[in-house]
C-alpha cells in the first residue's frame, strides 16, 4: 500500500514539475536597467558588459545577491541591484538563465 502511493505521488508531483519548468519566465519589470548593458535577452550590448543568456541560474541568483549585499565590488552593479529585492534578484536571475546563449561570434562582438 505505501509503495502504491509513493508511486502515485511521485507520478503526480514530476508532471507538474516538468511543466513548470516548461513555462518561460515573466519578463522582470526591473530587465530594463540590466537591459541597458546586458541586453533585454542576455546578449550585452556594450564591451566589457558580459553575456548572461543561458548562464546557470543558481551562478546568476548568488552573483547577483552579491552585487546587492556589497559581496561583489562593482559600483555601478552595486548601485544597479542595491534596490532589488530577493523576489526581484529571483525574477532576474530566472530570466537571464531561460534565455538562448550567444553564439560564439556573437559572444566575441557584442
Amino acid at each position: 500500500m505505501r509503495k502504491s502511493y509513493a508511486l502515485f505521488l511521485l507520478l503526480a508531483v514530476v508532471p507538474a514539475a516538468v511543466v513548470q519548468a516548461a513555462v518561460p519566465p515573466v519578463r522582470p519589470a526591473q530587465l530594463g536597467l540590466c537591459a541597458a548593458c546586458h541586453g533585454e535577452d542576455g546578449h550585452a550590448r556594450i564591451p566589457g558588459a558580459p553575456n548572461l543568456a543561458g548562464q546557470p541560474y543558481a551562478y546568476l541568483l548568488q552573483a547577483l545577491q552579491a552585487y546587492r549585499d556589497g559581496g561583489r565590488k562593482v559600483p555601478v552593479m552595486r548601485a544597479a541591484t542595491g534596490p532589488l529585492t530577493p523576489k526581484d534578484v529571483q525574477a532576474l536571475a530566472q530570466w537571464y538563465a531561460a534565455q538562448s546563449p550567444c553564439k560564439p561570434a556573437q559572444a566575441d562582438s557584442p
